[in-house]
């Protein structure tokens, strides 16, 4: 196996490109936008995903550009502490358990290693259609041209229009949720995640991402209400009940900071299979978990490196992928209903036996076992 297509820019497909292509494999990647850079809000990248980001080579170039921390806070509305967690080291003993950074500069990372790379990128392209022939793949692109791969791998994303092409008949789902991000300073004591509860939105929290900035975001339902606020105007309205570092945090945002909203939505394709033919899925296209532990990027890095190492193995091409996608399955179960469980609770706060803190750790300590 020789030629690959890949579809999709994001982390998925960076990752999946910089694996291949460093296997001596060519690959082209297609990306619908039309430029083709870093963007987006604030991210936490936990070990498992550096340990991905190592194997591809892509770690010493992001590290400098995040903070990495070691401990989660679990914090009163008001400020006060209320316990303090250690954070599993998901990729191992020697890599940073968790790291805040902003997406576009990660992005840029793979982004520029992928031009190094002299990888063929056609932007502003998308997969049109696509016919499974013996051993290959018959793509049709937007640009009007034909090509034959012999694998085809979809990163396109939770909104994927590979998914349907493949017969995928599952959709994204609402949560029940909706999150303000925006990107902001923050105070040198505040060099670790901290998260927000038994205030007046379902949980608020924020991450550090450099020496002086953080992301900050608050759990809201998901439409946004109409009214008549700016954006700023309506997250300093959303956090008005939340304090101490959040004091700090909500004076700090003004009309220049990076700021959005959106739904939250999910995607667990379980009971059909990530592949048609020789056209496979991977990453948010076929697994997209709200964010309730952090892990979408990981699971993403993961399913990225894993594919790769199962096209390097000997024997049938469709028996690899089959051996891949299953694995992945259950390693990615487990983070999705950990990450629905949490969001249940935040949604219907009244239940009995409610364990954040315990069901985040617990579903953490399974990623320290290998991918």
């Amino acid at each position: 196996m020789k030629n690959i297509l890949v579809v999709g820019g994001g982390i998925s497909g960076t990752v999946a490109t910089l694996a291949l292509q460093q296997q001596g494999k060519n690959v082209t990647l297609l990306e619908r936008s039309e430029h083709w850079h870093g963007v987006g809000h604030g991210i936490t990248v936990q070990g498992n995903a550096l340990k991905a980001l190592r194997e591809v080579g892509a770690l010493e170039r992001i590290l400098p550009r995040t903070h990495p921390f070691t401990e989660l806070q679990l914090r009163h509305a008001d400020g006060r502490i209320i316990t303090t967690v250690d954070t599993p080291r998901t990729g191992g003993p020697e890599l940073p358990p968790t790291l805040g950074a902003l997406r576009s500069e990660l992005q840029s990372v793979l982004v520029d290693m992928i031009h190094e790379a002299g990888v063929e990128v056609l932007l502003g392209t998308r997969l049109i259609s696509y016919r499974n022939e013996q051993n290959s793949v018959v793509a049709q692109l937007s640009d009007g041209t034909s090509r034959r791969f012999d694998l085809v791998i979809a990163a396109d994303g939770i909104n994927s229009e590979t998914r349907k092409l493949a017969g995928i008949t599952h959709e994204k789902k609402p949560s029940g949720l909706g999150i303000w991000r925006v990107v902001t300073c923050r105070t040198p004591e505040m060099n670790c995640a901290s998260v927000f509860h038994h205030g007046p939105q379902y949980k608020a929290g924020y991450t550090p991402i450099s020496a002086d900035l953080c992301y900050a975001y608050v759990l809201t339902d998901p439409v946004r209400p109409d009214n008549g606020l700016s954006d700023t105007e309506e997250l300093k309205r959303l956090l008005a009940g939340y304090h101490g570092p959040f004091d700090f945090i909500r004076e700090s945002i003004t009309e220049e900071n990076m700021k959005n909203f959106q739904p939250i939505e999910w995607l667990f394709v379980d009971d059909e299979s990530w592949r048609d033919g020789r056209v496979i899925l991977i990453g948010d296209a076929v697994h997209a978990c709200p964010p309730l532990i952090a892990q979408g990027a990981a699971q993403c890095c993961e399913d990225a490196v894993l594919l790769a190492e199962y096209l390097a193995q000997d024997g049938p091409v469709e028996a690899l992928l089959d051996e891949f996608i299953q694995r992945r399955k259950k390693r990615v179960a487990g983070v999705v209903e950990a990450s629905l469980q949490l969001a249940d609770w935040e949604l219907h706060p009244e239940q009995e036996g409610i364990d954040t803190a315990g069901v985040m750790a617990g579903a953490l300590q399974q990623l320290t076992q290998p991918a």
